[in-house]
């Protein structure tokens, strides 16, 4: 008997290779893919955007009154309470968000806890935006209804 060695086609044997290939690079691709997705939910470090601010200066600001409905008047003071590396907030954007939200409203509503919270809540984001996130709270230190 007489053992014939069949040879495979030279197209074949390029053909095996290259699919082994590709299938290594495939995997590899999966690997690296995701290695970077565990680095990016478990290992990396938070943003500067998820880290609260620590509080810097606090600057106050003269009293203004301002005009309520009825004839009445409202003489508040509030101070700025900066973050840390803030830039020396200028008042008068605050002093006019005051303005704003305070004129021509009823001295019965203004006496109501609750709704100086609510407005206090409103006058800190509108400052907040103002300021670009350089003051991070707003401390009513004056509150006198006439």
């Amino acid at each position: 008997m007489s053992k014939t060695k069949t040879k495979a086609k030279p197209d074949e044997e390029d053909e095996a290779p290259a699919k082994g290939r590709s299938k290594l690079v495939i995997i590899a691709l999966v690997v690296v893919v995701a290695a970077a997705a565990a680095w990016w939910f478990l290992l990396r470090t938070p943003a500067e955007a998820d880290a609260k601010p620590k509080p810097g200066e606090v600057i106050a600001l003269e009293p203004i009154q301002v005009n309520l409905a009825d004839g009445h008047y409202l003489s508040i003071g509030i101070a700025l309470q900066e973050v840390e590396g803030g830039h020396g907030a200028d008042g008068s954007k605050a002093l006019d968000a005051v303005i704003n939200l305070y004129s021509g409203r009823d001295v019965k509503e203004l006496v109501k806890p609750e709704v100086r919270a609510e407005l206090k809540k409103e006058l800190v984001k509108e400052i907040d935006e103002l300021y670009h996130h350089e003051v991070m709270d707003v401390y009513l230190t004056s509150f006198v209804t006439q």
